[in-house]
């Protein structure tokens, strides 16, 4: 058993951890209820996250004296500058990057299950997920609007189940 100091540590952490909680499941709900909202913020982030990294490589480049990383630095950098400065642009085509990205993903399963197939290892779920995101990617780049919703949506239900999930925690740890 625990002394005295480390139980009231734990209890405090626990209490905190149950705050977190709440408060991840009222930021899920107002991102599902407000795709808009939450889909310009998540622009803003990318736009941050872009200047960030392209931060990053640019220290790396003086580190390892590298052009390449001098130049992925400032590319991003720069691209994050006109992301965060433009967020309704960002924000509107959030969607198609998310396509490409799940037709990349799709092409990269595809192409994997074939490999595997080959090779005799099971392929069936690879080859059946590679397809479903062949097909979200065509959905989401005939249909923008589902790929917003699909984002915030998802975005959404995260955060709700991350907070529900430390609720749930917290409700554990007071039984026993």
């Amino acid at each position: 058993m625990a002394d005295s100091e480390t139980y009231g540590k734990l209890k405090t952490a626990a209490f905190w951890h149950l705050f977190a909680g709440i408060i991840m499941i009222i930021l899920g709900l107002y991102i599902l209820f407000n795709p808009i909202a939450s889909l310009l913020g998540l622009a803003l982030y990318v736009g941050i996250a872009f200047v960030v990294i392209g931060a990053g490589y640019l220290l790396a480049s003086f580190s390892f004296q590298s052009g390449w990383y001098l130049f992925v630095g400032l590319l991003d950098f720069f691209v994050g500058i006109i992301l965060i400065s433009n967020i309704g642009v960002t924000a509107s085509t959030l969607p198609i990057i998310f396509a490409l990205w799940c037709l990349a993903v799709g092409v990269i399963q595809l192409s994997t299950s074939l490999n595997l197939r080959r090779i005799g290892f099971p392929w069936g779920w690879t080859l059946s997920t590679g397809i479903l995101g062949i097909v979200f990617a065509f959905l989401i780049l005939i249909f923008p609007i589902l790929g917003a919703v699909t984002i915030t949506t998802i975005m959404g239900l995260y955060v709700s189940l991350y907070g529900i999930i430390a609720v749930a925690e917290y409700v554990y740890s007071q039984k026993r």
